[in-house]
């Protein structure tokens, strides 16, 4: 039995692989970021599962869902901010309204939430999740999973005692199944200064799908053909390089317009990426191969469905995603550009 790094072990790898790590670009130029392997090895002894688990009772004592508007998404949130302020941070409500019902023009008033780390603020790296789940059901995999990915990242760089360079704002998106309102909101309220400002967003909706895949975004778009703005690339290669050094095998998978949280930052103008593990395409035999699981079956049989529950995830999936999101976070957070 191979023993297990303690956190502060790996707290202590990771601050000394900092030490030394600095890059210079006009963009976007990450370099080679703190030690993968640790970074790794530190997400395999978090309480991931034990947000996934409080996201679900949630669900369970509020109808069944958290969709934005509701009892659920109320205490969902309500749940992130105690846990962002017992880490330190002082979590923050962004407000937005948007129509509900286009045809009757039904306002509906929701909110992100938002926690920043120090770090200097023209350089900011915006890291993201939906918080709303849809009626139909709790969204554990899509998109708590990605929640406890944000949250568990934020709360290590506090346990880590990582100083960023660079300002990270930690984001849960509200309304991005009513259409992506959240995400779009805090973009339209930037200034032209501040998206010039924004460094990078990282994106993360569904990390933990139970036939998955380890996927990341086509920043170039070498492989699909259309890819993000410059510096896009920088991002894919970062999430490419934990990977490798993990010896984990992982694939691009594309922007597409209106999919997630990234588009509005992509429309903005600012370099994006982040992490997908698959919704209702099927596992193909090259897959399966690779990843193990099913071919033919979909990679999330119950997105979008009331069977998304806890039982429809793969922690060990999301402890590898949510390590590969801290990578990036860190990587960014320390990068210069001139």
């Amino acid at each position: 039995m191979t023993k297990k790094l303690g956190r502060t072990a790996v707290a202590i790898l990771v601050a000394v692989s900092l030490l030394s790590f600095a890059c210079t670009a006009r963009r976007l130029e990450p370099g080679d970021g703190p030690d993968a392997r640790a970074v790794l090895e530190a997400f395999t002894t978090r309480g991931l599962s034990d947000h996934l688990e409080a996201l679900q009772r949630i669900a369970d004592n509020n109808d069944g869902n958290r969709a934005t508007g509701t009892s659920g998404y109320e205490a969902s949130a309500r749940y992130v901010e105690e846990q962002l302020r017992a880490a330190g941070y002082t979590p923050v409500r962004q407000t937005f309204t948007f129509e509900e019902n286009r045809r009757n023009r039904d306002q509906v008033e929701s909110f992100n939430i938002l926690a920043e780390t120090g770090g200097s603020a023209a350089n900011t790296v915006v890291v993201g999740g939906h918080l709303d789940s849809v009626r139909r059901g709790p969204g554990i995999n899509d998109n708590a999973s990605g929640v406890a990915a944000v949250l568990e990242t934020a709360l290590w760089f506090k346990e880590a005692g990582i100083t960023p360079a660079n300002r990270v704002v930690f984001a849960f998106w509200g309304a991005e199944e009513d259409g992506l309102y959240g995400s779009q909101h805090y973009v339209d309220q930037l200034s032209n200064a501040e998206k010039d400002g924004t460094l990078a967003n990282l994106n993360v909706d569904m990390a933990a799908s139970p036939n998955g895949i380890r996927s990341f975004h086509d920043g170039d778009g070498s492989d699909f053909g259309d890819g993000g703005p410059e510096g896009s690339k920088e991002i894919e290669d970062v999430f490419f390089r934990f990977f490798e050094a993990n010896s984990l095998p992982a694939e691009t998978t594309p922007f597409e317009a209106g999919d997630s949280d990234y588009d509005a930052f992509l429309q903005a103008g600012i370099p994006a990426g982040g992490l997908f593990s698959g919704d209702e395409e099927k596992k193909s035999d090259a897959q399966a191969q690779s990843y193990g699981g099913t071919a033919g079956q979909d990679l999330d049989p119950c997105y979008h469905r009331a069977c998304d529950t806890i039982g429809n995830t793969d922690t060990e999936l999301l402890q590898e995603m949510t390590g590969a999101l801290a990578y990036a976070t860190v990587s960014l957070a320390m990068a210069t550009r001139g």
